[in-house]
This record gives C-alpha cells, sequence and structure tokens, in this order.
C-alpha cells in the first residue's frame, strides 16, 4: 500500500525530474504548487507571473504550476518548500499560524474590516514586516493573494447568532487559532484538510465548515451544504512562499525579477478574484442555497477572547495596531 509518505517522495522525484529536463535543454523550471482547481484566481495569478517571468528572461527561466493538490496539502507543499524539493507554494494564512507565529494575528477573528482594509494593510508596512519572518525557517514571502470573507455554510439550518452554531461539527483548518475560534462559538472545531471537506460533509462526519464564496463554489461543498450565512468572521489571506535556498541560488538579477512578478501579479490576482466572487455567489444563490445575515456584534462578543488572547504577545499586538491604523 502506498504511504503518504512514499507518495510525497514520489511528487518530488517528479519535480526534479521536471527541472532536469529544463536543465538539460538550458532552461531553469521553477516548480509552484497550489491545492486549488485550474481556473482558480491564486492559481491563474501564478501562472501570469510565470509567464511574466519566461518573457522576460526570453525562456531562460519559467514557472510550472501544480494545481489541484496534485503536489499534495498545503502542509505538505510548505514542508516541500522548506526542504528545497518544491520552490514556490502558495497557502493559507491559517497553514502557517503554528509554525508562524507572526501569521496568526491576520487569521485572527474580526482583525480586518473587509477585503479593501486587508489590502491596504498588507499592501503596507505590516505586510512587509510579516513576508520578512518567513526567512527565519528557510522559506522567503513573496506575495500576499486574497482569501475573501470566511463564513459558516452546514447542512442543517441557518445561523443568526452564535447560538446556532452550538453543537455543529464544523470542519476548520488545522490551526490552533481556528480550533478556539470554533470553541468559542459552542461548535465541536474539527481539523481536516481542504481537500477532505466535501467527502466529510457527505457522509456526516461534519456538519459544516467555514471558507470564501469561491472555495464554496469552486469546492462543490455548497451540492452537501445548503445554509450559508455571513459571519465574516475572518480574512485570514495567502500567501506566495518560496524556497530560501532556491531563492539566494538564483542567477544574477533574477532575484528581483522573481520578487517583481510576484508583486505584479497580486492585482492581477485581485481582479480575477473580484470577478470570480461575483460570479460564484450569483452561481450557489441560484443553486437555492439559503443566504442570510448573522448578529455581527454578537460573533465579535463571543470570539473577542480568542484575539485579546493573542494580542497578548507584544509583537503580535504592535501588528495588530499597524492593521488598524490602515482601516
Amino acid at each position: 500500500m502506498l504511504t503518504r509518505r512514499g507518495w510525497l517522495l514520489g511528487a518530488g522525484a517528479a519535480v526534479t525530474s521536471l527541472r532536469s529536463s529544463f536543465a538539460a535543454s538550458g532552461s531553469s523550471v521553477l516548480t509552484a504548487a497550489d491545492v486549488h482547481v485550474a481556473g482558480y484566481p491564486t492559481v491563474e495569478a501564478m501562472r501570469w507571473m510565470g509567464e511574466s517571468i519566461a518573457a522576460e528572461t526570453g525562456g531562460r527561466l519559467g514557472l510550472r504550476v501544480y494545481h489541484s493538490g496534485q503536489l499534495g496539502r498545503e502542509n505538505d507543499t510548505i514542508n516541500l518548500a522548506r526542504f528545497g524539493v518544491l520552490d514556490i507554494t502558495r497557502v493559507n494564512m491559517a497553514a502557517l499560524n503554528n509554525a508562524f507565529p507572526a501569521t496568526r494575528v491576520l487569521s485572527a477573528p474580526y482583525v480586518f474590516d473587509s477585503t479593501a482594509h486587508m489590502r491596504h494593510a498588507l499592501d503596507g508596512p505590516v505586510g512587509r514586516e510579516i513576508l520578512r519572518r518567513f526567512e527565519t525557517r528557510g522559506l522567503v514571502g513573496l506575495a500576499f493573494y486574497d482569501s475573501g470573507a470566511r463564513c459558516f455554510y452546514n447542512v442543517h439550518r441557518p445561523v443568526h447568532e452564535p447560538a446556532d452554531l452550538h453543537g455543529l461539527k464544523l470542519r476548520v483548518p488545522p490551526s490552533d487559532i481556528f480550533i478556539a475560534l470554533g470553541r468559542a462559538l459552542g461548535v465541536n472545531p474539527t481539523p481536516l484538510s481542504y481537500g477532505e471537506i466535501y467527502s466529510a460533509l457527505q457522509t456526516h462526519l461534519i456538519d459544516g465548515a467555514e471558507n470564501n464564496w469561491i472555495s464554496f463554489d469552486t469546492s462543490r461543498h455548497f451540492e452537501v451544504a445548503r445554509f450559508w450565512s455571513q459571519s465574516e468572521h475572518s480574512y485570514s489571506p495567502e500567501v506566495l512562499l518560496m524556497c530560501k535556498e532556491r531563492f539566494d541560488a538564483l542567477a544574477a538579477g533574477d532575484e528581483e525579477l522573481v520578487r517583481a512578478a510576484a508583486t505584479r501579479s497580486v492585482n492581477y490576482m485581485r481582479e480575477l478574484w473580484d470577478k470570480a466572487e461575483e460570479a460564484s455567489k450569483a452561481k450557489v444563490l441560484a443553486a437555492g442555497i439559503q443566504v442570510n445575515e448573522v448578529d455581527r456584534a454578537a460573533f465579535h462578543r463571543a470570539t473577542a477572547h480568542v484575539l485579546e488572547h493573542y494580542l497578548q504577545d507584544p509583537e503580535l499586538d504592535e501588528l495588530y495596531r499597524g492593521i488598524r491604523a490602515a482601516a
């Protein structure tokens, strides 16, 4: 039977073989991974980034994007990048919260007021500081991507206030912050990887989950979970990370070229995101999903102590103040 370790070793061998074939032709290829499907804004932004790099180097340097979780779950690709098997990975901040403490402030409940607020904060000093922190553990933070407003959805009923969540078994990302958030709201938080959610909903292993409109659509979770509640409890963003060893080994001038291409890809991703979010929302509404607003103040009160706990760390408190100043 193929173990997960064996599967990851096989994925690593495939990436190494791809690099070798490009090297033989006089070119070099960077490998990138994303758990989302082809057409998802983050996947297409990385492809755009690769096209930009290839155009600027006359094909000397390229980027191959493995989408749909071909190289594993987000935690898998983080480790593959840290140890030099994979060059670039796009992951949600929740997958980094435990290993990279500075990221916790970005996932905590009700830190951002809106998508515009999040983008403004991440484009400024706070974003640059958090990207810098990744270098302490073998990664280079290239850019932040959107992940939308995270909201609750489930198979049973509309959720108007925290009490409506009590007793539900909800999938949360494998992050201490999201587990604490779930407990604060009275749910049974169940950490699962993104790719396991659909079958868990189908088999009633879980009663629901939380995510953004696009993921709700492209993962087809709306086919099973028919109740969406607009809680907007977190805007936990995505981040584009590169193996530091591979980044440092780039030819002279290519480091800045890759950084610049990643930075430019952010605006491209945001344009795609805004369009895709509206399209996904329209699609699931047309499919008969029941959508309701929530008592936002009640959710704030119920989860305030989760944020307060993390802000006892002076470094996180300083980052949080910077985020609020950008509101």
